[in-house]
């Protein structure tokens, strides 16, 4: 069963699907592209060095959208009721299934970029439209993540291919921001 099940019925319209495809791919896109020209803004002297830095994390966020489509794809189901909680171990094991750090190195590093990412967030001078862009499209991604990881509904097929095409844009958003120095704005007299 799909994520959003009222919308299977809309989706199966090959007009509506190529509408989807472009939307969520721009939402990515423009979401990368603000937070690669905020991390230039915040960071100056990362300008120095301004092709090393596009590239690096243009290959960490690409590794991210990698990492993150199988597990979007097949989630680890997770019942809060029947969580075992008798001591400290099974508590912290607990905890790793929740957060998805029990699968492994590769899903750690996915992680990682997720969590650097709103760190990144935080220390940028992201305002107005820009930030409330970032934050419900970022609000709206965790939401359909944790639905499909508490809940028994799976993405479909479709859904999956949408998640790919917003990461494969927030990445190659990334390196469009990145990837021209900022000049700095002349002072008027």
């Amino acid at each position: 069963m799909a994520l959003i099940p009222f919308l299977v019925e809309t989706f199966n319209e090959p007009i509506i699907q190529l509408i989807a495809v472009l939307v969520v791919f721009g939402i990515g896109l423009i979401q990368g592209i603000i937070l690669g020209r905020s991390i230039l803004v915040r960071f100056p002297r990362l300008q120095n060095h301004i092709k090393t830095v596009s590239v690096t994390l243009f290959f960490l966020f690409l590794a991210n959208a990698i990492l993150s489509v199988p597990r979007f794809a097949s989630p680890e189901k997770i019942d809060l009721f029947n969580l075992p909680a008798g001591n400290t171990s099974e508590i912290a094991s607990s905890l790793f299934l929740i957060f998805g750090m029990n699968t492994g190195f590769l899903t750690i590093l996915a992680i990682s970029v997720t969590v650097m990412t709103f760190v990144l967030l935080k220390f940028t001078n992201l305002g107005g439209p820009s930030k409330i862009f970032v934050l419900i499209s970022s609000a709206l991604l965790l939401l359909l993540t944790g639905l499909s990881r508490f809940t028994d509904l799976t993405p479909s097929s479709f859904e999956v291919l949408l998640y790919f095409l917003y990461q494969l844009g927030f990445t190659i958003g990334i390196l469009a921001g990145t990837i021209r120095k900022i000049k700095p704005k002349k002072l008027g007299l």
